[in-house]
């Protein structure tokens, strides 16, 4: 990664305004119930606190407010984690721009400030420059550690690196390192693991993937796609029927291009989501079944096929995990994980959850904190929140 970092950069009495990702889950109580973004920023936000800044003043959205304020999504949960969590004051202010925040921040002997949900404002996500210029005017230095949001070209994301000398924080740096390994610079065997639900959601990963895996190996509903393109029954499980011919040409081209396409043997089956005690394991899926999981036979050759990796990619899970009868599959693949002597990095999102729930995030090489951006960035295409930052 070749970007301006905080360790680029003077914060020693400047004003430093931070683009975060505390894009957090709030219970009916508006309490937050997983603060793993806001502990994923605490490295670079205690690290620009020790170089002495006059103050540092963090932004994000929280959830999708449309461009309206929405009481339920106001930031008050998230300063009170923040601030237990830096063991210092952190002041929330009931805007994010405007001269009554100008005034605010400068009147007040806090040195952590956290504005506003910015998504209240729809010129956020409408990428304006207008509202990224007030952003840029509360402070002297731009940082942007919100790796989450890097795939948006939004005003705090990307326009604001227009008007503030600017750098990444050390979580984004951390993203970009190990996404940039297994994309572009992968130790061999590198096998991939691709799961969740639907075929159309991967096809880029998976073309873009075709130059540089050995194997995939396919879980979750997105391989009854795959079987029923071979002709194989899948019951009445998940299927992208308008996607069978494209399944059709990946499972073609993986062939011409010697890369290994590992599918589901053997499968959990219900009758009904709702009824787990109509469970089987098949290897053949009646009519009337649907498919929630991988089989035991499928585990087996899974971890045999990661045995010898040396790069490991995991983006989407391999059942419905959500449910503790359907979650077998995805938890012990999990922790197969943590006993190899591989990179192995978890593409966010479910799998991100997933590694968590089972106790092996902490024991993975790197977990990332963006679905969407790391899905992007592992298609090949540019994220405008990266690009926006100037390289070394």
């Amino acid at each position: 990664m070749n970007k301006l970092t905080v360790k680029d950069m003077d914060f020693s009495g400047k004003r430093v305004i931070m683009r975060v990702d505390f894009n957090v889950p709030l219970n009916d109580a508006q309490e937050v119930t997983d603060d793993a973004r806001i502990e994923a920023a605490l490295t670079t936000i205690k690290y620009i606190l020790e170089k002495n800044p006059k103050r540092l003043i963090l932004m994000s959205h929280l959830g999708r407010p449309k461009g309206k304020v929405v009481d339920s999504l106001r930031m008050d949960p998230v300063a009170e984690r923040l601030a237990k969590l830096i063991g210092q004051q952190v002041k929330k202010l009931n805007d994010c721009v405007g001269e009554k925040v100008a005034n605010e921040i400068e009147g007040s002997s806090a040195k952590v400030f956290l504005l506003e949900n910015l998504r209240f404002h729809p010129e956020e996500e409408k990428g304006d420059e207008g509202f990224a210029k007030q952003l840029a005017s509360l402070a002297d230095v731009y940082v942007n550690d919100a790796f989450g949001t890097a795939h948006r070209a939004h005003a705090s994301t990307t326009l604001i690196a227009k008007y503030l000398p600017c750098c990444v924080g050390f979580l984004m740096e951390k993203e970009l390192d190990y996404l940039s390994k297994v994309t572009y610079s992968p130790e061999k065997p590198f096998v991939a693991i691709l799961g969740g639900a639907k075929v159309s959601d991967k096809i880029e990963v998976v073309e873009n993937l075709f130059r540089k895996v050995d194997r995939i190996l396919i879980g979750g509903a997105m391989a009854y796609t795959f079987l029923k393109s071979r002709g194989e029954a899948v019951g009445s499980s998940l299927v992208e029927e308008d996607k069978l011919d494209l399944a059709r040409d990946l499972l073609k081209k993986a062939e011409e291009l010697k890369v290994e396409m590992v599918l589901p043997v053997d499968h959990i089956v219900v009758e009904s989501l709702e009824n787990p005690d109509t469970k089987k394991q098949v290897v053949d899926i009646e009519a009337g079944y649907k498919a929630v999981d991988i089989g035991q036979r499928t585990i087996e050759l899974f971890e045999e096929k990661l045995k010898d990796a040396k790069t490991v990619l995991w983006n989407g899970p391999l059942g419905i995990f959500e449910n503790p009868s359907y979650a077998r599959g995805t938890k012990e693949i999990a922790q197969f994980l943590t006993s190899l002597n591989a990179v192995v990095v978890v593409g966010g999102g479910d799998s991100a959850s997933a590694a968590k729930k089972f106790g092996v995030k902490d024991k993975l090489s790197h977990v990332s904190t963006g679905g969407g951006a790391s899905l992007e960035f592992m298609e090949g295409k540019p994220l405008p929140g990266v690009a926006a930052i100037p390289d070394k």
